[in-house]
């Protein structure tokens, strides 16, 4: 936003939400609620598709525009080509600084999961869970200290016997939310009314 000069307002959406598909529904439509309420006309809406939680979300009036991203990891990838060019290389469970510290983050499941059912049907579930991937990646998005978050990481990678690399993020993908234009390739524009389904968050190739 700084480097934009954009000075809207911003209201944050709890990023634990995201285990709970249906409650963050809600909580998304309660927060558009609450945008409109204090008089906005347009609302950028920084998500990907995680989980079809956007599935029926609408505004009374105002203007609705998202990425037309899968997840939000292809928002901090840049695109979503880029994040399928490096999923065809290697299955990677891709991880950021504030992931790493979000109260279900995936040491503290497998911690759980090993003290609930003992390291070899821990291990077992744990095999099925990430039985499609190759590495851990790391995003390096340039809004934090890499160091610790590295360190953590590789000690992740370690006890999933994953691989682990760090990749460059980029933020090109939310100044264009920010600032425009929104083409129909990278983005879904909503008028007010409008109810969003399926069909509009098909994502394109781009």
């Amino acid at each position: 936003m700084e480097s934009t000069g954009c000075t809207y307002p911003v209201l944050w959406i709890e990023s634990g939400l995201h285990n709970v598909p249906r409650k963050l529904h809600g909580v998304l439509q309660e927060t558009v609620d609450e945008a409109e309420k204090a008089g906005a006309e347009r609302i950028l809406l920084a998500m990907g598709f995680c989980g079809n939680s956007l599935e029926n979300l609408k505004t009374a009036g105002a203007e609705l525009i998202l990425p037309r991203a899968d997840d939000c990891i292809t928002l901090l990838l840049g695109s979503f080509r880029r994040r399928q060019q490096i999923q065809n290389e290697a299955g990677t469970y891709f991880m950021t600084k504030g992931w790493i510290e979000g109260e279900r983050n995936i040491m503290r499941e497998y911690e759980y999961t090993m003290d609930k059912y003992g390291e070899e049907t821990g291990a077992e579930i744990f095999e099925m869970m990430f039985g499609n991937y190759r590495r851990i990646g790391i995003l390096e998005t340039g809004c934090y200290d890499m160091e610790p978050v590295l360190a953590e990481t590789e000690r992740i990678a370690q006890t999933l016997n994953l691989a682990w690399e760090k990749f460059s993020g980029s933020n090109e993908y939310l100044k264009r939310l920010l600032t425009g234009p929104w083409d129909a390739d990278g983005f879904v524009t909503l008028q007010g009314g409008e109810v969003l389904t399926l069909d509009h968050l098909r994502v394109m190739d781009r």
